[in-house]
């Protein structure tokens, strides 16, 4: 996949009414494959949907939305598995880990799709966000910040075009957020993938090539 095309897109929760400037909704923009997005916008504004949409679990919008240039509303739903598997990757804000699997359960359900990482590759990245002891333990008991490592590590373990990011980091504290985010370079440019993060506006440790008002 090389790129992500909004045409006039409008959500229908925020459509009525609508009068923001916006980069995004109402606009046509392309993100391009290789490049790193920060989307920022205050609360209400449809970050979250913004990214929903791209991942196809929202269909309510007016506009036209084009993964290489094909309309992602004609995609079957073995199409949309296949670019989940393989192109769009994502750290959901509310990280859709399961609670009653363990850190290392949640993450080799997505590995295990690719078998884009080792065992010992997975412990790695575990170790170097500090959450490597806590692999055997249930998603339902850690902590928030933990979770949300996991949840990356777990983004990170297939192959991708585009990494999406919905407020990853913010039960972290800046030494993580740090080290998660040179983690997150390093598999970027692994897969010469772009990058997705929507933001309140903090741009964490990310060189951006264009920030995005939405």
């Amino acid at each position: 996949m090389k790129n992500i095309t909004f045409q006039k897109v409008i959500p229908h929760p925020i459509k009525e009414g609508f009068k923001a400037t916006s980069t995004v909704w109402l606009s046509d923009i392309d993100f391009i494959k290789n490049k790193k997005y920060m989307v920022t916008a205050p609360s209400g504004r449809g970050k979250s949907t913004f990214l929903h949409i791209i991942y196809g679990l929202r269909k309510d919008y007016d506009g036209k939305v084009m993964l290489d240039n094909q309309d992602v509303k004609n995609n079957s739903l073995n199409k949309w598995a296949e670019i989940r598997q393989t192109q769009l990757s994502i750290v959901f804000q509310n990280l859709r880990l399961f609670p009653q699997l363990t850190g290392l359960e949640n993450i080799q359900v997505k590995n295990q799709l690719s078998n884009t990482k080792t065992s010992e590759q997975v412990e790695m990245m575990a170790e170097r966000l500090g959450v490597k002891d806590i692999l055997q333990q249930e998603a339902g008991t850690m902590s928030y910040g933990q979770r949300q490592r996991i949840a990356i590590i777990r983004a990170l373990c297939q192959p991708f075009s585009f990494l999406l990011l919905d407020e990853p980091f913010s039960h972290l504290d800046e030494n993580n957020i740090e080290k998660a985010c040179t983690l997150i370079k390093e598999e970027i440019e692994a897969n010469q993938a772009g990058l997705l993060l929507v933001s309140l506006g903090e741009p964490y440790a990310f060189q951006y090539d264009e920030t995005i008002v939405l």
